[in-house]
C-alpha cells in the first residue's frame, strides 16, 4: 500500500495538471474575446434585421461541421466543380509556406478552400479563401485543421503571396474585422482592383464558432521601376 504522502502528492499533481489543462483551453478563448471586443467593437452589419431566413440559417449553423466550408455562411452554394483548380499561398508573418488552396471541393482538413464564384487571384474582384482554426496553442501551419488559428496576428502592411500558374501575386493586408455568419456581404466582388479575403471561424477553439474573422488584402501593383530592375 502506497504511503499517504505519495498519494497526496499524486492527487495534488493531478489537480494542478487538470487546472492547467482547463486554463489552457479557456484562457485563449477568453483572451481572444477580450481582444476582439476592443479591436472590433461593432460587427459589420449592413443587412436588414428582418431577414428571418438568415437568422434561422444562423441557428442551424451553431451545430454545423466546420471542416466543411459550405457550412460557414447560410447560403446555398455548390462547392463541387468539374475541374478542380489549385494554387499556393504564402503568409510569412504567420509561418504559412506554400499552403494548398483548392477551388472546388470543401474539405478544410485537406486544404484551404476558395469560395465558389469568387474571382481568381490576380483578377479584378475578391478572392475569398476559407481556412480552419483551432486553439492557438495547437497552431501548426502545416496542418489544415489548424492553419488559420493565428490569422488575427496579421496587421496592415503584412505581405501575402499567391503562386498561381507560376505567376506570383503580391498582396498586402489593409483591413481586419469580424462578422456574423449571416453577413454574406463579405463575399461580394469589388471589381476596382484585385482583393483577397482570408476567412476563419472565431474565437479559435470555441465549439460554437459564433463569428467569422475577415482579413482583407489588396494586390500590390507591379510598377515600371520594378519591371526595369527585373
Amino acid at each position: 500500500m502506497l504511503p499517504k504522502k505519495i498519494i497526496r502528492i499524486c492527487a495534488g499533481t493531478s489537480y494542478i495538471s487538470g487546472v492547467v489543462i482547463l486554463l489552457s483551453v479557456i484562457y485563449p478563448i477568453a483572451s481572444y474575446e477580450a481582444k476582439s471586443k476592443k479591436e472590433y467593437p461593432d460587427l459589420v452589419s449592413p443587412l436588414s434585421k428582418s431577414s428571418v431566413l438568415m437568422q434561422n440559417s444562423y441557428n442551424l449553423l451553431e451545430e454545423s461541421d466546420y471542416t466543411k466550408a459550405s457550412n460557414w455562411f447560410p447560403m446555398e452554394r455548390d462547392f463541387s466543380q468539374n475541374e478542380k483548380i489549385t494554387y499556393r499561398i504564402n503568409i510569412p508573418k504567420v509561418g504559412i509556406e506554400d499552403a494548398l488552396v483548392s477551388v472546388g471541393g470543401e474539405d478544410l482538413s485537406d486544404s484551404l478552400i476558395q469560395y465558389p464564384g469568387t474571382s481568381m487571384p490576380g483578377q479584378l474582384g475578391n478572392s475569398v479563401i476559407f481556412g480552419h482554426s483551432i486553439l492557438p496553442i495547437f497552431y501548426d501551419p502545416d496542418d489544415y485543421l489548424a492553419i488559420f488559428s493565428t490569422l488575427d496576428k496579421l496587421n496592415n502592411g503584412d505581405d501575402i503571396y499567391i503562386n498561381l500558374n507560376e505567376v506570383v501575386y503580391h498582396y498586402q493586408v489593409y483591413d481586419k474585422f469580424e462578422v456574423r455568419p449571416t453577413q454574406v456581404e463579405v463575399l461580394r466582388q469589388d471589381e476596382d482592383s484585385s482583393y483577397l479575403s482570408l476567412i476563419t471561424c472565431t474565437p479559435p477553439g470555441h465549439p460554437a464558432k459564433p463569428k467569422r474573422l475577415i482579413v482583407r488584402a489588396k494586390i500590390v501593383p507591379v510598377t515600371a521601376n520594378k519591371l526595369e530592375t527585373n
